[in-house]
């Protein structure tokens, strides 16, 4: 008998501890959860940010370089002194579509050529070098000549510069050549409504030798892309940020025209039916206190009334007198 209160004590704490641990496994599943959904929606949030950046990364940003081969073309003749009876030419073709380079940009054109050291090249001495650039159609929308020569040497330098680099020479890790480069556009432009799609390029002497040739468009980078390119690091930690806080600003502005206008008209209901509630509570309260004002003045007068009729009445002394 005396085992039961205690038993009954002891199924109630169990019980007890049960619910609170229930209570606390429910919160933290339910913390857990709201957790998860805040981790995946900064990720979601976060990932689409760093896409945006990505797309307008290589959007805005043009390819760096183009570098295209030079294939010479020239007739033969047959004379034995010169084989070449016309001026070594060709067309580059760049694309079949409507825009190959990026319009507003800068870019300036380069034309490389690998000359031999021969004496051949070493009599040429200066020559013109042309570039022409097409439009789709054939229009001209551009054109420009440079002068070339192979880089001046003396004999002494040569000699020297053969012996040092003999054993080289010897297995052929080196060669005696030149590499000459020539900036044909320093700022050129891609006009949007003539494209260009094809160029051309002349060589005017018939005695120049070359191994091969090459042209080469580099972009000219400036304000933006040139920080872009320079800089990616920052640069995408800036545009990450700044894509960050445009998306959480739409959609606190989104989730306010969607919701904000409900639980404003909640609030400001609330309020208004609190001031409603507090004015029906003061007027019956008013209206106790005048209920009860006058009570009391009904007793009062009440009181006068009889006070007045005991002191009008007449008590005989004697009649006193026998009582006490």
């Amino acid at each position: 008998m005396f085992m039961l209160p205690g038993v009954h004590y002891m199924n109630n704490r169990i019980e007890e501890i049960k619910d609170s641990g229930n209570k606390k496994i429910k919160k933290v599943k339910g913390t857990a959860l709201r957790g998860g959904i805040f981790i995946l929606t900064i990720g979601i949030i976060l990932w689409l940010a760093i896409f945006i950046y990505i797309a307008f990364y290589y959007t805005y940003m043009p390819a760096l370089t183009h570098v295209r081969p030079v294939h010479l073309q020239f007739k033969t003749c047959d004379n034995p002194e010169s084989s070449i009876c016309s001026f070594p030419a060709t067309h580059i073709p760049l694309t079949k579509r409507q825009n190959f380079l990026m319009v507003g940009q800068s870019y300036k054109i380069f034309l490389s050529f690998e000359m031999p050291e021969s004496e051949a090249n070493k009599n040429l001495g200066m020559f013109m070098v042309c570039l022409e650039l097409n439009g789709q159609n054939g229009e001209l929308v551009g054109h420009s000549c440079r002068p070339v020569m192979l880089h001046y040497r003396s004999k002494l330098l040569t000699i020297i510069k053969t012996l040092v680099f003999s054993p080289m020479l010897v297995f052929g890790t080196s060669e005696e050549k030149q590499i000459v480069q020539v900036e044909m556009f320093s700022d050129f432009r891609e006009n949007e409504n003539i494209p260009v799609t094809d160029m051309y390029v002349e060589i005017k002497t018939k005695k120049i030798e070359l191994y091969s040739s090459s042209m080469q468009i580099q972009a000219h980078f400036t304000g933006l892309r040139y920080l872009m390119f320079h800089w990616p690091i920052i640069s995408a930690i800036f545009g990450v940020g700044i894509n960050l806080f445009l998306i959480l600003f739409i959609l606190l502005l989104s989730w306010y025209h969607l919701f904000g206008n409900e639980a404003n008209t909640r609030y400001y209901s609330r309020i208004f039916r609190d001031k409603i509630t507090l004015n029906l509570l003061k007027k019956d309260d008013s209206n106790d206190e005048e209920e009860s004002t006058e009570l009391v003045e009904l007793t009062s007068k009440n009181n006068n009334a009889l006070t007045r009729q005991i002191s009008k009445s007449v008590i005989p002394k004697q009649v006193f007198l026998v009582h006490i």
